[in-house]
């Protein structure tokens, strides 16, 4: 049987053991510590950089809809890159997205898949003092062989494969190389180009 000094000495040796084995001082944090709250930081800002919106601007390739997926030619013509985008029933726009068409689609990272937000199409921003004609008003006026100047913008290729009847070619790289390429002296006469579409 233990007598109280024995317990008193035997209570003392356990208490000074526990303040070795844990220590008695407030302990600060160390790195390893730490690092749950760093780590919690870094999976947000990588939520949010996920969730962040962007951009392709190019032109549609193809068109999956048992995949789900768009492919997107990015970049200048000869140097594009393909890039895959997913898409679902709550993608706005999806009627845009048409082989050859040019097209914007807004995207967002989903488990480091590109996830198409909406399509847009790129419409041309005509210039100050252009104005765009209808297609039955320009009609009427190719009927009537009213005196226009009807010009075809399409490369010199698709022109060769049809064009309006009256067109002259003039290509948009022709008319970078040399602007008044195909113009008429008459400076009052009404010019009419077109090209493949409303982009």
């Amino acid at each position: 049987m233990y007598r109280p000094a024995s317990l008193r000495k035997l209570a003392f040796v356990l208490l000074l053991l526990s303040f070795v084995m844990a220590g008695c001082a407030e302990q600060k944090p160390t790195g390893t510590a730490a690092s749950p709250a760093v780590s919690a930081a870094s999976v947000k800002e990588a939520a949010i950089a996920a969730k962040e919106v962007k951009n392709y601007k190019g032109i549609i390739g193809d068109v999956s809809n048992k995949a789900k997926t768009i492919s997107i030619a990015v970049g200048p013509e000869g140097k594009a890159e393909t890039m895959m985008v997913l898409f679902d029933g709550k993608t706005k726009g999806t009627e845009y997205a048409k082989k050859g068409d040019s097209v914007t689609i807004t995207y967002e990272m989903r488990d480091g898949q590109a996830f198409a937000v909406s399509i847009k199409p790129n419409l041309a921003k005509l210039p100050e003092g252009v104005t765009e004609i209808k297609t039955a008003e320009l009609r009427g006026l190719v009927e009537k062989n009213a005196d226009i100047a009807l010009y075809d913008a399409r490369p010199e290729a698709r022109y060769a494969q049809s064009h309006l009847p009256g067109a002259i070619s003039l290509s948009v790289d022709r008319m970078a190389k040399d602007m008044a390429a195909g113009l008429p002296k008459e400076k009052d006469k009404l010019l009419v180009f077109y090209c493949g579409g409303p982009t």
